[in-house]
């Protein structure tokens, strides 16, 4: 595991999360995966009405994400299509109060903070259970910021929209 100080997070305004060894960033000496990843743009376009998504980690329970970006919304998409096979793993920050849409759990994700990610730093994975189980810990030491990027999320299906 990479220790605080010599990580270099860099959060990007939609939720990217990309990490390298600090002296390996002011030296220039990052892997390709982590030049990559830093020069990653986050995903971003026009806001939309909410589309939900659920997503699974290792231990195949549901949690439903709603996306509010049309962009995002189209990556999503085209994760489930097959099409994209990158930046396929799900990163947003939790928001310590259960949503509507996914009543079985004590959190959700903010959806304005989700993105989508290639690899990330072990400090904000975890499984969906563990998270539920220690969530009064959250946001501290464990999953510092509320930021979530669970290493083995995907995505499994889209929610139908319920049309009233």
């Amino acid at each position: 595991m990479l220790k605080a100080s010599f990580v270099a997070l860099t959060v990007l305004a939609a939720g990217l999360v990309t990490a390298a060894p600090a002296a390996a960033v002011s030296a220039g000496t990052c892997t390709s995966a982590q030049r990559a990843a830093a020069s990653a743009t986050p995903i971003t376009g026009k806001a939309v009405a909410p589309v939900r998504f659920q997503m699974e980690t290792v231990e195949r329970r549901r949690f439903t994400i709603e996306l509010t970006d049309q962009a995002k919304i189209d990556h999503a998409r085209k994760i489930l299509k097959g099409e994209e096979k990158n930046r396929i793993h799900v990163f947003g920050r939790i928001a310590k109060r259960p949503a509507a849409y996914n009543p079985q759990w004590s959190f959700h994700l903010d959806p304005s903070t989700i993105d989508f990610f290639e690899m990330a730093i072990e400090v904000c994975d975890s499984t969906t259970q563990y998270v539920e189980d220690h969530l009064d810990e959250a946001c501290g030491a464990f999953l510092p910021g509320c930021f979530w990027c669970p290493w083995t999320s995907r995505l499994v299906a889209e929610v139908p929209s319920v049309k009233l």
